[in-house]
């Protein structure tokens, strides 16, 4: 299984990004799909995840209303865009398989990340 993530760059405050996670040696619509992004000396958080079939997707409080999840089965891609970007999205963002369900961050498999920075 290999995961590759892609589109981050720097923005000002304010801005967009979207990014693309890419995946490859896998039944790509058996998988939920996440992101989780990991700041210079802050812990890991979950960022946003899309079932594998109908229903909910997951957001963090932090990115409600500003970041969409979406995914595309045929081109085994998933997406994350990014709006209304704030200095404290900086991260290396990272995609992820979600074996257990998108309520649960047990995550396995991720690419080598991304990173985003946000200029204030």
């Amino acid at each position: 299984v290999q995961l590759v993530e892609s589109g981050g760059g720097k923005v000002q405050s304010g801005g967009s990004l979207r990014l693309s996670c890419t995946a490859s040696g896998l039944t790509f619509g058996d998988y939920n799909i996440g992101w989780f992004r990991q700041a210079p000396g802050k812990e890991r958080e979950g960022v946003s995840c899309i079932s594998n079939v109908d229903g909910p997707s997951y957001y963090a409080d932090s990115v409600k209303g500003r970041f969409t999840i979406a995914r595309d089965n045929a081109k085994k891609t998933v997406y994350l865009q990014m709006g209304s970007l704030k200095p404290e999205d900086t991260a290396v963002y990272y995609c992820s398989i979600h074996p257990y369900g998108c309520s649960d961050w047990r995550v396995v498999s991720w690419g080598r990340g991304t990173q985003v920075t946000v200029s204030s």
